[in-house]
């Protein structure tokens, strides 16, 4: 538990130096997001860190609903990174309804709550 820990930690840690990390595994060539000790693919314990291209796809994404005076909706949305990994995110940078299935989008760094986090924008390259 406590490498669990430790790779969470510097997870955190690259965030707050403004870096995106992602894990890949040196035994099956696999990366692996969200940190942890062993690789989930292979059981190895092999895991270094990289910086992902930041580019991939809105998996699914969908519309939580708040009244405005409590910020309004926003989307919430699974991004399948071009490295093969999924991560819980959202899109900013248009209206929460605007997201859609297939969408190319590019990795950001935000601040929520005091706390910096990837957050995705639509990629305006993308064919």
């Amino acid at each position: 538990m406590a490498a669990e820990h430790a790779a969470m930690a510097h997870y955190e840690a690259e965030l707050k130096a403004g870096r995106f990390v992602i894990q890949h595994c040196r035994a099956c060539e696999r990366h692996v997001f969200y940190p942890r000790a062993i690789c989930p693919h292979c059981a190895a314990d092999a895991l270094g860190w990289v910086v992902p291209s930041g580019l991939g796809r809105v998996y699914s994404t969908t519309v939580v609903r708040r009244p405005a005076d409590k910020g309004g909706p926003y989307n919430v949305a699974l991004i399948d990174l071009d490295e093969g990994v999924r991560l819980m995110s959202r899109v900013d940078g248009l209206a929460p309804e605007a997201v859609r299935i297939g969408q190319r989008v590019r990795l950001a760094l935000a601040t929520i709550k005091g706390q910096p986090a990837p957050v995705f924008h639509v990629d305006e390259a993308a064919p």
